[in-house]
């Protein structure tokens, strides 16, 4: 068992490791759904969209049926959501969702993660504003439908792009427009495989191989956290 097998195992670890992640981050949202909105997905939109991204990641129905079970208990902790801000090295902004159910312990973490890594934790509102908060939708294809028009359709609704890829239509929208394209998607019956939501950097920073490294090192440290969702930078 030489090189070939230890990079092929390195590979599957990683991809396995990324796939735990995945199933935590959407286990609390499966989680904050239920405490925010109950357990019944037909009249709990945000859960109805968290099991559908739990579909798309193919995370095992039993494991999201044992997470609604779970959440739907008293004692269960809630989670919050939190958001950090800061700056990597080399200027780079570092925004960063967490949902904890510990904010000392969450706060303490962050912040050691940039000070170890040459980086500053800042405060609320000190990179937020160089990010356009979004929100997005991929349904499945509809045989003869018109983008263009189905794009028209949607203008009110403060849709700003339709396209469509190999893997479905994608819809992007300003974060406030979620609950109103949802609720449309489903009044037209269409197939929505996956939600969520995306902060995009209004400008990014070119940096060299070393510099991206250093940056790098940081963000790996992030979000390795437990309680980290997701981590969003200005880094090209």
């Amino acid at each position: 068992m030489g090189r070939a097998f230890e990079f092929r195992k390195a590979r599957k670890m990683k991809r396995w490791s990324a796939m735990a992640k995945t199933f935590t981050r959407i286990g609390k949202d499966i989680v904050m759904a239920v405490k925010e909105g109950g357990p019944n997905p037909e009249t709990n939109a945000r859960l109805r969209a968290v099991i559908q991204n739990a579909k798309s990641a193919n995370m095992p129905k039993e494991n999201v049926e044992r997470a609604i079970k779970k959440a739907s208990d008293k004692d269960t902790a809630n989670y919050k959501e939190v958001l950090f801000e800061g700056y990597a090295p080399h200027g780079i902004a570092v925004l960063i969702e967490t949902a904890t159910d510990n904010n000392n312990r969450t706060v303490a973490n962050i912040r050691s993660y940039f000070n170890k890594c040459n980086g500053t934790m800042g405060t609320q509102g000190s990179v937020d504003f160089m990010f356009d908060h979004t929100c997005n939708f991929r349904i499945a294809k509809v045989e003869g439908l018109d983008l263009e028009e189905f794009e028209l359709e949607l203008i009110d609704l403060g849709v700003d792009e339709i396209f469509e890829d190999e893997d479905g239509i994608m819809i992007y929208a300003p974060f406030n427009s979620f609950g109103a394209i949802q609720k449309e998607l489903e009044e037209r019956n269409m197939e929505i495989l996956s939600s969520g939501f995306d902060r995009i950097p209004q400008v990014t920073k070119e940096l060299t191989e070393e510099q991206i490294a250093d940056v790098e090192k940081l963000l790996e440290k992030i979000e390795e956290d437990d309680d980290v969702q997701n981590v969003y930078t200005t880094m090209a």
